[in-house]
């Protein structure tokens, strides 16, 4: 009954986490039609929540790298998953309190290493080349690759809309493919994130002798997790939103669908070869791409944003480690 109890709780707090990694990473999919008037902040926002649900089923590739292939999954215990959630969600709020777009999923990542490596043996349960691999390299290309593919499409727009004789016709039109672009995005971004939850509560279920394996992750969990992220993104996040619609960059119709075009492709390409990669870096550096060659780039704003994103894994390591050692000396 106990067991119980506690399984219950690791995945309440885990679609807690989920929730707020809705209305954290809202941002990535909103801001660009928002700073556009392509859409309203609440048609934004709803888009941006059904595309997010229905992405969620594009596949499962993420998931079973975090439950398999970044650490021995037998390492994994009740009290270290709560750690890691415990201190991802404490980064998560930090960081949308303070209007910095960090990872959410580097923010799990980072507390689910911080808290095995703490654990007896830890350190050999980690799966170096995997995780150099498919984090940490990952995550030093993806802003870089977004940045070149949004800077290429909007040379490309521009050539076209600087030998039309009716930019204003133009602008309406490319607002209206904003909506499927940033559908395209969000579409992405719910089949990226929203396997890292996914991973968290197959881990719990097989600490907890319920699933045999790790690597398979049932329909049950697949759909709490899509409604958990849809609930999360329709709740918003405007802090964030205002960074990176407004602070960043200016952008206009193209810059915006240029940014939406590029990061929905690297994000869905990631989610296809099990890359948990963040939406996050992949948006923002699509961004700066497509405003880089028209209006410049406020660079203090990177600088922050850039800050978070290198202290984002080692600060949420440390922080679960330190949860996960208080759990072992008070609770048990």
């Amino acid at each position: 009954m106990l067991s119980s109890i506690f399984l219950l709780s690791i995945i309440f707090i885990a679609l807690i986490f989920e929730f707020i990694n809705g209305f954290h990473d809202t941002a990535n999919v909103v801001a660009t039609p928002i700073a556009t008037r392509s859409l309203s902040p609440f048609q934004a926002i709803l888009i941006a929540a059904i595309f997010n649900f229905i992405g969620a089923y594009f596949s499962t590739g993420v998931a079973k790298t975090i439950t398999s292939g970044l650490f021995d999954a037998h390492f994994v215990t009740h009290l270290l998953l709560v750690s890691a959630l415990l201190s991802a969600i404490g980064w998560n709020l930090i960081t949308w309190w303070l209007g910095i777009p960090s990872s959410s999923s580097h923010a799990l990542i980072g507390s689910l290493l911080g808290a095995v490596l703490i654990s007896d043996n830890g350190i050999h349960a980690i799966k170096w080349s995997s995780l150099i691999d498919k984090v940490i390299i990952p995550m030093v290309l993806s802003p870089i690759i977004a940045f070149v593919l949004a800077f290429l499409i909007m040379l490309i727009l521009s050539f076209f809309l600087n030998r039309s004789t009716a930019p204003r016709r133009n602008n309406n039109f490319i607002r209206e493919l904003q909506v499927l672009s940033a559908s395209l995005l969000a579409f992405s971004h719910g089949s990226n994130d929203a396997q890292k939850t996914m991973a968290i509560i197959t881990l719990a279920l097989f600490s907890f002798g319920i699933l045999n394996t790790a690597s398979i992750i049932p329909h049950w969990v697949i759909i709490l997790c899509s409604i958990a992220m849809a609930a999360g993104t329709l709740a918003g996040g405007m802090r964030i939103i205002r960074t990176l619609s407004s602070r960043l960059t200016k952008l206009k119709p193209a810059n915006g669908f240029s940014a939406e075009i590029s990061s929905g492709a690297l994000i869905l390409a990631a989610s296809h070869f099990g890359l948990p990669v963040s939406t996050t870096q992949a948006a923002s550096g699509s961004i700066m791409g497509a405003g880089f060659s028209s209006s410049g780039i406020n660079w203090s704003v990177v600088r922050s944003m850039v800050s978070a994103w290198i202290l984002t894994l080692p600060i949420t390591a440390i922080i679960s480690a330190l949860i996960y050692k208080m759990f072992l000396i008070f609770v048990i």
